[in-house]
């Protein structure tokens, strides 16, 4: 949603972080949950949703095209689906904030629908490209009205029946598959995804699981997803692990901060979202995974995270797609590690919520860390553990991951930190202060 009032916070140098914390829903499981279950004829059930704004607006969108969705007194979830081929015309503009994920993958479900929507979001979401779904989508018949430069506002005129189609990824995008693979849940025939690079799975994993009819295969080319069109599918009860990219935050923080000792319940690991880890293990991270498990096709497990000195990495490129969201908190523990960190192969971070190369640059420099910007990263002058020197204001751009990181380098500085603009966390993480003010504070459990 937008937030026309900035709300700033000055954060403070902590203590050690000790407990145990467990984290919000995983935003991109919950995006797809609401939305599949939306298209199930019949009741399904959400525990763990995420109540971001992100989430919530996904929520608003299915309701407005005919849904019925209630979060009950215990927190969980019913959602009573139209059945795909369903979905009713919405009587209004499907406002998204400023949500991607809900924008990128409602306009694929709007495709292959009898329906035109209209959608908006706030500056940020507006200022952000829709192109490369607005492509795909166009060659299943869809007709698209975008404003200048492919962005919102726009109009998507669904065709029924669409055109199944073949569609090779140009850049690595887990939204623009899944909104080609969700327009072809209405679309008779099998529509085709190839990404030469594999992304985030949770499309394939929950399509499966609802009962579509989708294969997945490893070829020469790369990855071949299939899915039979005019699917069929069942209600669930779905179990949402807590959001890795949520997680990361409170594991940097807990790795830079001294005599920290704490544990994160809950985390999803999936191995096409868990790149942070890997990256934050090479740089030397405490981080040990406790009871390890799967939930609802996921793998999960509790995250031990003790305190450690870093030492500077560069980034495998190859990382990129499994922890693109990461950047900003990994630029944070790169600040902090002994030598000089390089992270490169992050295209995609000049056209998220913000430019996070360029805005990461100008906020790591305010707070005294000295940074090289290339045009897919960062290279990070680390302080060898030694504390940052903080101070200034941090001009969070309506970025949600900004305004975190930022947060969590104010931590282990010697000045405190201001950031003009809190309220975008409420997106993904709404009780993101009250989780770091736990582990401050407490040895207790404390709920995300």
């Amino acid at each position: 949603m937008p937030h026309p009032f900035l709300s700033p916070r000055t954060i403070h140098s902590s203590g050690a972080l000790l407990g145990r914390i467990a984290v919000p829903g995983d935003k991109s499981i919950s995006h797809r949950a609401l939305m599949l279950s939306a298209l199930a004829v019949g009741e399904s059930r959400i525990e763990g949703l995420l109540e971001g704004e992100d989430v919530l607006a996904t929520a608003a969108a299915m309701r407005a095209m005919g849904a019925t969705i209630e979060r009950g007194d215990d927190g969980i979830w019913t959602v009573h689906g139209v059945g795909v081929g369903g979905l009713m015309q919405p009587d209004t503009a499907l406002e998204m904030g400023n949500s991607g994920t809900s924008t990128r993958l409602l306009m694929g479900l709007v495709a292959s629908h009898n329906i035109t929507a209209t959608f908006t979001g706030d500056a940020s979401l507006s200022a952000r490209p829709m192109a490369r779904v607005i492509d795909p989508l166009a060659q299943m018949g869809a007709a698209i009205t975008a404003s200048p430069g492919g962005r919102l506002p726009l109009m998507v005129r669904g065709m029924n029946p669409a055109i199944p189609i073949t569609y090779t990824l140009p850049v690595a995008s887990a939204q623009v598959k899944s909104a080609v693979l969700l327009a072809g849940l209405n679309t008779p025939g099998i529509t085709r995804v190839i990404e030469p690079v594999a992304t985030r799975d949770h499309s394939e994993r929950m399509l499966a699981g609802f009962g579509a009819d989708l294969t997945v295969e490893e070829t020469s080319e790369g990855r071949v997803i299939s899915l039979v069109g005019e699917a069929d599918l069942k209600p669930q009860h779905i179990v949402v692990p807590g959001d890795p990219s949520s997680a990361a935050f409170l594991v940097v923080a807990a790795t830079i901060v001294p005599g920290s000792d704490m544990v994160v319940a809950n985390v999803g690991l999936n191995p096409t979202r868990a790149g942070i880890f890997t990256a934050l293990r090479m740089m030397g991270a405490d981080i040990t995974e406790l009871d390890p498990r799967s939930v609802g096709g996921e793998p999960v497990a509790d995250l031990r995270v003790r305190h450690a000195k870093l030492k500077a990495i560069e980034v495998p490129p190859d990382l990129a797609p499994s922890m693109i969201d990461e950047y900003p908190i990994l630029f944070v523990a790169a600040a902090c590690a002994e030598g000089r960190t390089v992270a490169r192969g992050a295209h995609e971070l000049r056209v998220k919520e913000s430019d996070r190369i360029a805005v990461m640059a100008a906020a790591l420099s305010v707070i005294g860390v000295r940074t090289e910007e290339f045009e897919d990263g960062l290279a990070i002058h680390g302080s060898n553990g030694a504390r940052l020197p903080g101070g200034g204001t941090i001009a969070s751009k309506l970025d949600h991951r900004i305004a975190m990181s930022l947060s969590v380098a104010a931590l282990v500085a010697d000045a405190a930190v201001t950031i003009d603009d809190v309220s975008p966390i409420a997106t993904s993480y709404p009780m993101f202060f009250a989780s770091l003010d736990a582990l401050r504070g407490t040895n207790d459990v404390a709920a995300a």
